[in-house]
């Protein structure tokens, strides 16, 4: 009994020691490495590129070579990008558990920025319903640049021709979220009464135009300066969180968007029908090892104890998606709010902006002519 006592008790010990060295590597910040030396020729472009996990201090605008598009992908020249919490995520490497796939110390693609609206400069040779000159909106990593490459078949179309390239740009990952924590995750039917926690930042402008365009009676819940701008988005009812918590009384609704994580799951379920759903779009940033995933867990062990669905929700990003926007910007049942705007040169400022959360819709990347 003994002899097994410790052979479980060192079991148990290395156990530990592995999962505290496991943590130790995957919360390390490699040092930034020295900037490469790439003069600007012909065939470079200025691109922003993050060498290490880190502030917005680490990202460098750098010359380097312009990308050749494969035979089934095409060049674009960005016009404008978007900045996304996402790009945020990435260049800190945080909640950690995501460098398992963006890389251990240090990213493993230094590329930065996803949201682009440009014109295509060139197309691969297996390329078909694109040529030079068209004007494009999609996803791509390495939207902070002059240049980015993107399968044709994959996370780009066409713009319509009655936005601009910023307001293109400002579409892609945001709406997308949006649009499918209404449509999939929510299950919205017309009729259906819809709160949106955070309607005035990017998500939050699209999701209570989203769903009024899907026959939702909306509520947008922001701070009290942005009240106005949400009713012009559309909604029916709109809550200054400073006055009025929407989870203690009032109406109950069959479908609550959280685009802020700043209450608990058992209250936004009490703000729900019966047999309502719960999307919840992100989650606290004070766990920067798992992030929203702690939230998910929570939700998976409570589930079975609510009679509503709760859900959490990864967007992921796809041209049938973009397709069905585009299609909703052409008819003007959408339309993107602008905050800011920013040159290449000061993305690091525009990322700095965004970690304030006081964004007004999408602050933007422009490149010039």
């Amino acid at each position: 009994m003994r002899r097994r006592n410790k052979v479980l008790l060192g079991l148990a010990g290395m156990l530990i020691a592995a999962g505290a060295v496991f943590a130790v590597a995957l919360s390390r910040d490699a040092a930034c490495p020295p900037p490469a030396a790439l003069p600007q020729t012909g065939d470079s472009m200025r691109a922003i590129r993050v060498h290490c996990y880190g502030g917005a201090e680490v990202m460098r605008l750098e010359h380097v070579p312009r990308p050749v598009p494969a035979a089934d992908e095409l060049l674009v020249r960005v016009r404008a990008a978007g900045v996304n919490p996402l790009d945020w995520h990435y260049l800190h490497g945080k909640p950690y558990v995501m460098r398992l796939s963006t890389g251990l110390g240090r990213p493993e693609d230094p590329r930065a920025g996803v949201d682009f609206a440009g014109t295509v400069e060139a197309v691969g040779a297996a390329v078909d319903g694109f040529r030079p000159g068209d004007r494009v909106f999609g996803v791509a990593s390495g939207a902070f640049a002059e240049y980015v490459v993107v399968g044709a078949s994959r996370t780009v179309v066409h713009m319509p021709d009655n936005i601009d390239f910023e307001q293109a740009a400002a579409v892609p990952i945001a709406a997308i979220t949006a649009l499918q924590a209404l449509r999939d995750a929510g299950q919205l039917q017309p009729g259906q009464k819809v709160l949106v926690n955070g309607a005035s930042g990017g998500v939050g402008t699209f999701a209570v135009q989203i769903a009024k365009a899907l026959g939702a009676e909306v509520t947008g819940v922001s701070s009290a300066r942005n009240t106005e701008l949400v009713s012009s988005l559309g909604a029916d009812h709109t809550i200054d969180y400073a006055q009025e918590d929407f989870t203690r009384g009032g109406p109950r609704y069959d479908l609550v968007i959280d685009n802020v994580g700043n209450h608990p799951v058992s209250a936004l379920r009490a703000a729900l029908q019966p047999e309502g759903i719960l999307v919840m779009v992100t989650g606290p940033k004070n766990n920067p090892w798992i992030g929203p995933l702690g939230r998910m867990l929570a939700t998976r062990l409570t589930a079975s104890f609510a009679s509503q669905t709760q859900v959490t929700l990864f967007a992921s990003a796809n041209r049938d998606d973009l397709a069905v926007l585009r299609t909703m910007l052409e008819s003007g049942r959408v339309r993107p709010v602008i905050d800011r705007r920013f040159p290449l040169e000061q993305v690091p400022q525009a990322i700095e902006f965004l970690e304030q959360g006081r964004t007004r819709g999408k602050s933007l990347i422009t490149m010039g002519d």
